[in-house]
Order: structure tokens, then C-alpha cells, then sequence
């Protein structure tokens, strides 16, 4: 389906706040549970899970700041959507790209208070564009962040329904990434909204992973009963499970140090008290961090139980390994420092040693859909 929008529609501007300067820094003050040996871990590590990336071909152009990638169950196809223009596409794995949609919005980002726009997508693991249709997105108003459901029957969007209302609108802390887990529950990040203590309130849904029901409401068992399944985030945005079926999540730090942590129910992950880690007690410190210049991780996949973590002002792909079952990191290593600009949405293709990765804020038209060998 050809967009009909797409001739007319003007491109937006796109105000990223300024970030402190960042090179990455592989927590060397986590505790010892947590701590990394890495010339003694890397090689028997990369030896059992295997793989880094191979070159990285174009596999789609002429994109508008693509924000997120999810795989229909068939792995055929992906929803991707535009995070300035609140359009989804369906890319193939050919590199084949329709328009099948708009996510309804009221008016053009208020960029002047900061980014928000069309964030991520997740498509029902039973979608069959008949009995099941669902596909959930986040994106912003003028005036909150918002979770909502949609139907795709194949070729088209349609039945818009909001099923998770009022969280926080500030600035760019808004999280956006949304994923469903092994558990079948959706796992949905949202930002601080530009006010720190509401990371630490259990009762607000700012600064939070919520643990929630295709309906939005709190899923069974959450460690305080309501939607907050972790707290003490200031704006994560990547989710992504190991073959344990453990859940990492990448974060943007403030002015020090970005953030990759393994998320457990109930567990405070330190923000606003701390940055990186810290010897606050009940605070949960990060398996690695990054300073700015290299880093800003925005999203992650895990191809052979190897973490993928895509950065922004890093303009990097990071590769960091997981010490075989443990919850120790091995050593990590970068890809295409600066070829690419800033790198934002990232998915494995299923069943294949594969990543899909998307450059962003190039410019109307400009970005890209890499392919990422994983050999």
C-alpha cells in the first residue's frame, strides 16, 4: 500500500537535548556477584555462544527516523514505526516496504518541549490477521505518554484503543519500548517525565518497567500489586530476554553513566539516588555502564545469548556477552563507530543469526534499515 501522506507530509524538527559527554565502562564497582573477569570469561563465552557481526548491507531506504522493529510471528515481515511522522510500515524480509497505517494523534510534536512522537510497537506472539489482530504501540500526546492497541489484518490498521493512559509527558524521558515476554504478559518502559522522584514512587507509573495485560491492566503477580514490575528508571528504553528467559533493559543516565541492567520483579534500580552504580543500600547496580561519548544505549537484542545494544550519541553497536548462564558480562566490544550516525531500532530476525538495525535522526527520508549478519 502506498502511503498516501507520505508526498505531503513535511518533516518535522527534531530537538535532541543535549547529553553529557560519554567511552564505555564495564562497571568495575558492581558487587562481586556481578563482577566481570574478562580475559578469563570472553574466550570461553564467545567460544560456546558464538558470533559477532559480519558487515552490515542496506536492506531499506528513504525512512523517517524509524524508532521500533517487531516480527510478525512468521518472522516474514516486521511492523516499523516512524517516530516523527506516527506512520507504520511493513518491511519484508526482502526488503520490501507498504504503508499500512497511521497511529492517531491530535497534533504535531510540541518539539520545543522536547522528543516524543510514534515509539515502539509489539505485535500479539498469536497474530494471524484474523482471529488475532492485536498490535500494541507508545506513543505521546501533547500532554502524556500513552499505551494503545490496534488491529492489523494483514494490510491495514484500524479500531484505535487506548488501554494505558497517563503517564508522564516531559521533555524526551518518555521510555517507549514495548515487547511481550515469555510470560506472554507486555513489558512496557516509561521515562521519569522530567521529575526524578517519581522513579521512586511505587504507586506512579513514571521511571518504571510495567509488567501489563493486552487490556492495560496491572499483570498477576507484580511485586506491589499494581503495574510497576521495577522501579528506579530514568528513561529505558531497550527490553530484551536472554535463552534463560531473563530480562535486560538499557537505559540513558543523566550526565555520568548510561545503563545496562538485568531486571528482576520489586528491585530498585537506583535513579534518582544514583547513576551507574552506587553502595546505597536496596539500590540494584548495573551489570555494565557507559559513558555518554560511546554510549546513549537506546534499544538491545540477544542473538546466541550475546547482547546487542544500539547507541545514540555513540553511533555505535555494542556486542556484550553473557558469561554462559551466569549473570556475569564478558568483555564487550563496538561495531561501526560513526559509519552509520546515531542507531536506534534494533530486532533479531527469527530463526536466522540475524539483526535489523535502524539509523536515526538523519534527516527527512534519510534513514536506514541495516541488515546485521551475525557470524
Amino acid at each position: 500500500m502506498t502511503d498516501p501522506r507520505r508526498s505531503v507530509r513535511r518533516a518535522y524538527r527534531f530537538c535532541i537535548a543535549a547529553l553529557a559527554a560519554l567511552t564505555v565502562i564495564p562497571a568495575a564497582s558492581i558487587p562481586q556477584a556481578a563482577a566481570v573477569s574478562h580475559t578469563s570469561t570472553v574466550t570461553a563465552v564467545q567460544a560456546a555462544d558464538g558470533g559477532e557481526p559480519d558487515g552490515a548491507d542496506t536492506l531499506s531506504t528513504g525512512w523517517q527516523t524509524p524508532w521500533g522493529i517487531s516480527f510478525l510471528p512468521d518472522g516474514a515481515a516486521a511492523l516499523v514505526t516512524e517516530r516523527l511522522s506516527y506512520q507504520v510500515y511493513r518491511l519484508d524480509r526482502d526488503g520490501n516496504r507498504d504503508w499500512v497505517g497511521e497511529v492517531p494523534y491530535t497534533v504535531p510534536e510540541p518539539y520545543e518541549e522536547g522528543a516524543g512522537g510514534l515509539l515502539g510497537v509489539a505485535v500479539s506472539p498469536t497474530w494471524d490477521g484474523k482471529k488475532d489482530k492485536q498490535v500494541f504501540f507508545v506513543h505521546t500526546t501533547e500532554t502524556e505518554t500513552r499505551v494503545v492497541r490496534m488491529d492489523y489484518d494483514g494490510s491495514s490498521l484500524g479500531n484505535y484503543t487506548p488501554i494505558l493512559t497517563g503517564i508522564r509527558r516531559g521533555g524526551d524521558h518518555n521510555g517507549g519500548r514495548i515487547a511481550f515476554g515469555p510470560d506472554g504478559y507486555l513489558y512496557v518502559t516509561t521515562g521519569d517525565g522530567l521529575q526524578p522522584e517519581l522513579a521512586q514512587d511505587t504507586d506512579s507509573i513514571n521511571g518504571k518497567i510495567l509488567r501489563i495485560t493486552r487490556s492495560g491492566a496491572p499483570a498477576p503477580g507484580n511485586p506491589f500489586g499494581n503495574h510497576v514490575y521495577s522501579y528506579g528508571h530514568r528513561n529505558p528504553q531497550g527490553l530484551a530476554w536472554d535463552r534463560n528467559g531473563r530480562l535486560w533493559s538499557a537505559e540513558i543516565g543523566n550526565q555520568e553513566q548510561d545503563e545496562l541492567n538485568l531486571i528482576e520483579p520489586g528491585a530498585n534500580y537506583g535513579w534518582p539516588t544514583c547513576e551507574g552504580s552506587c553502595d546505597t543500600d536496596g539500590m540494584t547496580d548495573p551489570k555494565a555502564t557507559f559513558v555518554p561519548e560511546k554510549g546513549v544505549p537506546a534499544q538491545l537484542a540477544v542473538v546466541r545469548n550475546v547482547l546487542y545494544v544500539s547507541s545514540l550519541r555513540g553511533q555505535r553497536l555494542w556486542r556484550v556477552p553473557i558469561d554462559g548462564d551466569s549473570e556475569r558480562i564478558g568483555t564487550m566490544s563496538d561495531f561501526y563507530a560513526g559509519d552509520y550516525g546515531r542507531l536506534r531500532a534494533i530486532a533479531k530476525v527469527p530463526g536466522a543469526d540475524e539483526l535489523w538495525l535502524g539509523t536515526s535522526d538523519l534527516g527527512y527520508g534519510k534513514d536506514k534499515i541495516l541488515r546485521v549478519p551475525i557470524k
